[in-house]
């Protein structure tokens, strides 16, 4: 079972995918949707979300994209689906219930169940990732899969 939300998880798949791929130039959101099977736009705010929250920097120009703003040891999912949190909590589509129940009672212990999740998000960083996507030759796998392309 996964705990965390679909935003959540794309914003750590994200910044991952920019960890493995923006060397030497930044990465497009056009190749980072292209690479999640998702149209552009979908990312566009979760994208400047990372900006805004200092884990990713935006790169202006006809070779622009996103990059890390630092090193991979310095990030962990924790922030990243702290922020990704803040984000769909900003959104005015979400609807959430209001009652003192749910405001007294169950957002409280929900909030306390997840302090250690996150707390166990702040121990694994995106250089962690990305040695296991290296071990696991996912880039490799990538490369493999474009040379069938036609």
């Amino acid at each position: 079972m996964n705990l965390l939300s679909r935003r959540s998880m794309l914003a750590i798949g994200a910044v991952v995918d920019i960890a493995l791929h923006s060397r030497p130039s930044p990465v497009a959101a056009k190749a980072l949707a292209a690479r999640h099977r998702l149209p552009p736009r979908h990312l566009e705010t979760l994208l400047q979300g990372l900006v805004h929250a200092k884990i990713l920097k935006g790169v202006r120009g006809p070779r622009g994209g996103y990059e890390l703003a630092r090193e991979r040891r310095r990030i962990t999912l924790g922030e990243i689906v702290r922020t990704a949190v803040s984000l769909s909590t900003a959104d005015p589509e979400e609807v959430s219930a209001h009652s003192r129940l749910m405001e007294q009672v169950i957002d409280p212990a929900v909030r306390k169940a997840g302090e250690p999740f996150l707390h166990n998000l702040d121990s694994i960083t995106i250089e962690d990732l990305c040695e296991s996507a290296d071990r696991a030759h996912v880039l490799e796998d990538e490369k493999a899969a474009a040379d069938f392309a036609i």
